[in-house]
């Protein structure tokens, strides 16, 4: 564990600043942060105020987070992703590399988020998907690579989304087809 002492947030049994090269920068993270047992910060993090993860959350390197932000218990950021402010993930949501989450976002538990179209099939250039601000995701859904999910639309459980979701506009089922946002689901997630 490095640097912890300079954080008001981190608990015995988290890490903060995992080196993962020779030539690595301590993570940077705002004021009054709730760091939980089990979370692992990689280096070149760059973290905003308010902070919080459940328990055994994992943000690898070159994340950028931005203010009161919710990383749930088990959550994967994988390395080189963008996250804004005001976004809660539940428990096990895994977000991949290269993945731009806005402002005012939600993810469900167990949400997967992808960026690999040929796991392990052909060499491509890996694409994470990007979830615009007010962007509501179910439990259990699927978004695929290089996918975007437009602003205010909303994913519901379970559904698979392989194609981009226009704004105001709500994803359902397997493969996701896209119908209006219900009146009751318009304006945006609260503060």
């Amino acid at each position: 564990m490095r640097d912890t002492e300079l954080l008001s947030g981190p608990t015995e049994g988290s890490s903060v600043g995992y080196e993962y090269d020779d030539d690595t920068r301590s993570p940077v993270i705002g004021a009054d942060p709730t760091i939980r047992t089990g979370t692992i910060i990689y280096d070149d993090v760059l973290i905003g105020d308010r902070f919080t993860t459940g328990h055994y959350a994992l943000i690898r390197e070159r994340t950028r987070i931005g203010d009161d932000v919710l990383v749930g218990t088990n959550a994967t950021i994988d390395g080189t992703s963008t996250v804004g402010s005001n976004v809660s993930m539940q428990t096990s949501v895994y977000v991949p590399a290269g993945t731009t989450i806005g402002d005012h976002v939600f993810l469900g538990p167990n949400a997967v988020l992808t960026n690999d179209p040929y796991p392990l099939r052909r060499e491509v250039e890996l694409e994470g998907p990007t979830l615009e601000d007010h962007v509501s995701v179910g439990a259990n859904a699927t978004i695929l690579p290089g996918v975007t999910v437009g602003r205010g639309s909303f994913v519901a459980a379970g559904a698979v989304v392989s194609a981009d979701v226009p704004e105001e506009t709500l994803a359902v089922g397997v493969p996701a087809r896209h119908e209006p946002l219900p009146a009751s689901l318009r304006g945006g997630n609260a503060a």
